[in-house]
């Protein structure tokens, strides 16, 4: 009797460190979530801005919204609200917390942000601030896309409609967006939208970008968070502040010495800078070997706590 109460009560603890577990980690991912879909919204703002057009379905809402005078948050979320109904039919397993503030918050923040540039920026449309703007839209807009989409809380309504239809006349999948892309372009130049090269690049060849901050930046934060809602302690807290700095500082670095390398190979080195490049080679090797050295004690950290659990089990 006495050991059926304590596996009962061992059971009912281990259902709290669950509901737990999965309150604070659905709270963490959607508030990444809030946070790459208003990073996304700024990208579109800076894309909107330098004239060269935007991704597809934003392109298409900003014409007819502005062909029927109203504000684009309220077309956009008319036109999610369409797609949605069709996933909801269709695919409701695709809809999770991100499909609803992708679908109800995009547009409003296009609008909001687009406000605050006019008031912030005075600047005339010129060639170096449209290349300013784009490199900044599509920075931005591939980073934010890549933060929501990492943390499986739901497709967003757009991005849904194209797998439902490759299940259901099975072909693949590239194809059928490929195709979504294509007609909704056409749909956005018969409405006036804001379609130009960007609006192809946005389509067509974003997929590498998104690619790179996945690896980089998203997946470093899931992780994290994972991490931190198994064990909500302020140490684990700081630590993933800290190993998400040390990552984005890497990026950053790299990228610096990958773009000095280069400007520097293409005219030789002095022998000063020779021993520059050696410098910079051990200080990046080191950074590697800490970072190496973090990740096995993690290992070995998250190998103990399985054998405890095991040995309590």
């Amino acid at each position: 009797m006495i050991l059926f109460l304590i596996n009962n009560m061992n059971n009912e603890d281990k259902n709290t460190e669950n509901k737990s577990y999965n309150f604070i980690n659905i709270l963490l991912r959607s508030a990444m979530s809030f946070v790459g879909i208003a990073v996304l919204s700024m990208g579109a703002v800076f894309l909107q801005k330098a004239g060269l057009g935007m991704d597809p379905f934003t392109a298409m809402n900003i014409g007819f919204s502005n062909s029927l005078h109203m504000p684009l948050g309220t077309f956009q979320l008319m036109m999610n609200a369409v797609l949605f109904i069709i996933i909801f039919i269709f695919d409701r397993k695709q809809i999770g917390i991100g499909t609803i503030l992708n679908m109800v918050l995009v547009g409003y923040e296009i609008q909001w942000f687009s406000n605050i540039y006019d008031i912030l920026i005075h600047i005339n449309l010129n060639p170096f601030v449209m290349i300013v703007d784009v490199v900044a839209g599509l920075l931005l807009f591939s980073l934010g896309t890549s933060l929501y989409m990492s943390l499986s809380l739901g497709s967003a309504p757009y991005d849904a409609i194209a797998p439902i239809i490759s299940s259901h006349v099975n072909l693949k999948y590239k194809y059928i967006r490929s195709l979504q892309d294509i007609v909704f372009m056409v749909i956005a130049l018969m409405g006036h939208g804001a379609v130009g090269i960007i609006t192809i690049v946005v389509a067509f060849f974003a997929g590498p970008l998104i690619n790179y901050w996945n690896t980089h930046i998203s997946q470093q934060l899931v992780y994290h968070i994972k991490h931190f809602s198994t064990h909500p302690t302020a140490k684990n807290a700081g630590s993933g502040i800290v190993g998400l700095g040390k990552v984005s500082l890497m990026v950053i670095t790299r990228a610096y010495e990958q773009t000095t390398y280069v400007k520097q190979h293409l005219s030789g080195y002095s022998d000063q800078e020779l021993f520059d490049v050696l410098k910079h080679s051990e200080e990046s090797l080191n950074r590697n070997e800490y970072l190496r050295k973090d990740l096995i004690s993690r290992i070995s950290s998250i190998k103990g706590e399985i054998k405890r659990r095991n040995l309590n089990n």
